[in-house]
């Protein structure tokens, strides 16, 4: 059995979440409605509705669970330990060298199934 458990969703938390919708949508609905005004201001009406919607829609359990997943995230993040410089030139270095190498390996398999080819069929330049 799991011992996460998942979160019941009221109606109340779908009424808000569609209501999130439904302001983004009235937002950009509005950047088009109000065309002869400033372009400016026909932006703030759609980042307004973003910034509504978002307040609303972090006050559902999927919100809050979304915020948590998020913080927890960047406590991970901050733990993670980072190459240095010379660490990241040394692995770039080694892996353009292996690269190359393998092109020119696969370019010399290439010049012997040729000629090989050429060999046994006679064809070919």
């Amino acid at each position: 059995m799991n011992d996460v458990m998942e979160p019941r969703r009221s109606s109340l938390d779908t009424i808000k979440l569609i209501g999130a919708i439904l302001l983004i949508i009235a937002g950009i609905v509005a950047y088009y409605w109000f065309s002869a005004q400033n372009q400016l201001l026909r932006a703030a009406y759609v980042v307004a509705g973003l910034v509504l919607a978002a307040l609303l829609a972090w006050q559902t359990q999927l919100g809050h669970a979304t915020w948590s997943f998020i913080s927890s995230s960047r406590t991970e993040v901050r733990k993670m330990v980072w190459p240095t410089r010379e660490e990241t030139l040394q692995t770039t270095i080694a892996v353009i060298v292996v690269v190359l190498i393998t092109a020119v390996l696969m370019w010399l398999l290439d010049m012997f199934l040729f000629w090989a080819l050429h060999g046994i069929t006679g064809q070919g330049s």
